[in-house]
């Protein structure tokens, strides 16, 4: 890969995980709620899930749910539904007290799962293939192992760089948002941008 195109990734990739989204938000709800190692494994599950989701596009599955409407929909309807129920068990959450695992808490494997629910995050993957791992002509660059490889290990920095960065944000406001009711109108604010999010994935 040319330093020209490794740029361009560094800076697409730059912009596309430190933006606000489904992962970045539910990082800084989980260390506003529960701590920034009650976040922690949300943060590590992102870039596993991410990294799983970039092979699957690489090797020709995103092309396959993207092509075939009943599974595209599928995918979005199921993502759309999952940020909802998210989004419910958030606004539920009052005060720190009543945020325990049974009202907010999302597993290392849900939050891998949640990768392959994002049909943003699919549009994501099929951009990075078809800019760095296959030509104009839609046939596979040089290497073409080696650029996947590549663009894994940068998402993988970057998928968890920014919700850790957004999960520190969240630990932070952790005293100022037990006082009152300030937790529950900050978990309705992030319940809100999370239905948002779900459903602008149905207009994508």
């Amino acid at each position: 890969m040319s330093p020209t195109e490794l740029t361009a990734l560094l800076l697409f990739c730059t912009a596309m995980s430190f933006s606000p989204g489904p992962n970045t938000t539910l990082s800084t709800a989980l260390a506003a709620n529960l701590g920034l190692r009650g976040a922690l494994k949300f943060c590590v599950a992102v870039p596993t899930g991410w990294t799983l989701l970039m092979l699957a596009c690489g090797l020709g599955l995103g092309a396959l749910v993207q092509g075939v409407p009943a599974l595209r929909w599928g995918v979005k309807l199921l993502g759309v539904a999952y940020m909802l129920w998210l989004a419910w068990k958030l606004a539920g959450a009052a005060r720190m007290t009543e945020v325990d695992a049974s009202r907010l808490n999302v597993t290392f494997l849900q939050g891998v799962g949640l990768q392959f629910l994002n049909i943003k995050a699919w549009m994501l993957g099929l951009a990075l293939t078809a800019g760095w791992v296959v030509n104009a002509a839609g046939q596979p660059a040089p290497n073409p192992g080696e650029r996947l490889a590549l663009i894994c290990v940068v998402m993988v920095f970057f998928a968890f760089t920014s919700n850790f960065t957004y999960a520190v944000m969240g630990s932070m406001l952790r005293q100022w948002l037990s006082q009152g009711q300030r937790l529950a109108w900050f978990n309705r604010v992030l319940a809100l941008v999370l239905v948002a999010t779900a459903l602008w994935m149905l207009t994508v």
